[in-house]
């Protein structure tokens, strides 16, 4: 296809967005006790309303990739345009000035599981599989996290044996978003027990709607269930829906969970600063120099960690493998969440435990409880930390059951 101006491309999303969806009507100013009161971090959702949205979603999807707009930069051979980057980015900024359905089923998907079958996916899966995930014909999910291999996710135990050109997975993951709406999961399992934890996984593209395949929605302290626990009992995987090479699983989840670390942290906060600010006029908080240092960290932390974001996914964007300082974005959003959680705290007391029904208080419950989840989710704020302290500052590596520690030759447990 022959590459069109910025100027061409602009005009013709211009023409298919005007055609196609509503613009957004300008926002209006926000007023303490009006409006939804729901400042949590995960929306409670209603799950026959939710599949509503995700039919409306998926034809959105498809109206974009049918005009030749669902995947801009992708090859052309799989239905994309094969233009650069900076057109999807162009795109991306049109569309966000209208009112089109939840594009928020996909990002999983599009954003972990898409770019790892792209990079260590058998050509013909990934022939047919990625053109129908940018449709929005199949959503997909990431089935990492184990209920006793989470942070430390090596330690993973679901297991796959081969069975000829096949393999038979058995075992649980949990935490799995989207799990119940998805098509097809990212999986790895272990296939060699003998070799070390890093070296004896595997990845795999599995069908969710597969037999054997059972997923029980999770529920969480907040009344919520976002989350899913997902069994396999005994589900067969052709040898072609295999990522990567037997064994080297460990690479294919790098690049999954540098993506995924890349789409948390990217600068999003929560409840927002301006319903914090309001709080703090609402409570007269407004002339008190403590208070108004601490917001003014919680806002100067926010802006830097949206321009960093801005920065690290403009590179994702362009090209260039995700690395540590993705890491570093996700753990500065948990840390302004905990600054937001402990301010919110402060002014509320008893108001954040006690619904009163005063509007703007006992709502925050949602967001308090929801902060664990979050420096749990893409990696705890322990790992990320020793990612940057050996990958970034160069420091010894933590001793580990897989490491040589420091301590092997001291007697342990020797009475005196």
């Amino acid at each position: 296809m022959t590459e069109i101006s910025l100027a061409d491309f602009r005009a013709e999303v211009e023409t298919f967005l005007s055609a196609n969806a509503t613009p957004k009507a300008e926002e209006t100013e926000f007023v303490w006790g009006e409006g939804p009161d729901e400042p949590g971090l995960f929306e409670r959702v209603d799950r026959d309303k939710e599949r509503v949205a995700l039919e409306e979603a998926k034809a959105w999807r498809a109206k974009r990739f049918d005009a030749g707009l669902g995947w801009i930069s992708g090859p052309e051979e799989l239905g994309g345009r094969g233009l650069p980057r900076a057109y999807s980015r162009l795109y991306d900024d049109l569309e966000a000035g209208y009112e089109i359905p939840n594009q928020g089923f996909f990002g999983i998907g599009l954003g972990m599981v898409a770019p790892t079958i792209a990079a260590h996916g058998d050509p013909q899966v990934a022939g047919d599989v990625l053109p129908k995930m940018y449709r929005g014909d199949i959503v997909g999910c990431q089935l990492f996290s184990e209920p006793g291999a989470g942070s430390d996710l090596a330690s993973l135990q679901m297991k796959a044996e081969r069975d000829g050109d096949e393999w038979v997975l058995n075992g649980q993951k949990v935490w799995t978003s989207g799990a119940h709406y998805s098509d097809i999961g990212e999986v790895i399992c272990r296939t060699d027990a003998d070799q070390p934890k890093h070296r004896g996984l595997t990845g795999f593209v599995v069908d969710m709607k597969a037999p054997g395949v059972d997923v029980v929605p999770l529920r969480q302290m907040t009344g919520g269930a976002n989350f899913n626990e997902v069994f396999f009992n005994d589900v067969r995987v052709p040898d072609n829906h295999r990522l990567g090479d037997v064994n080297d699983g460990w690479r294919v989840a790098l690049t999954t969970l540098m993506n995924e670390r890349a789409s948390i942290g990217g600068g999003r906060s929560g409840g927002g600063f301006t319903r914090l600010r309001e709080m703090v006029k609402h409570f007269g908080l407004q002339d008190d120099p403590l208070t108004r240092q601490e917001l003014m960290e919680i806002y100067i932390n926010s802006r830097v960690l949206g321009y960093y974001g801005q920065r690290t996914m403009a590179r994702v964007k362009a090209g260039q493998v995700p690395g540590p300082e993705m890491s570093a974005a996700k753990l500065s959003l948990t840390h302004n969440q905990r600054r937001i959680s402990g301010m919110v705290g402060r002014i509320l007391g008893a108001r954040l435990t006690a619904d009163t029904g005063e509007w703007g208080t006992y709502s925050w419950s949602d967001y308090v409880l929801g902060i664990p989840a979050m420096t749990i989710a893409g990696g705890s704020d322990e790992v990320l930390r020793n990612i940057l302290g050996e990958r970034v500052l160069g420091l010894p590596k933590e001793p580990g059951i897989d490491t040589t520690s420091p301590f092997k030759d001291l007697s342990v447990g020797t009475q005196r």
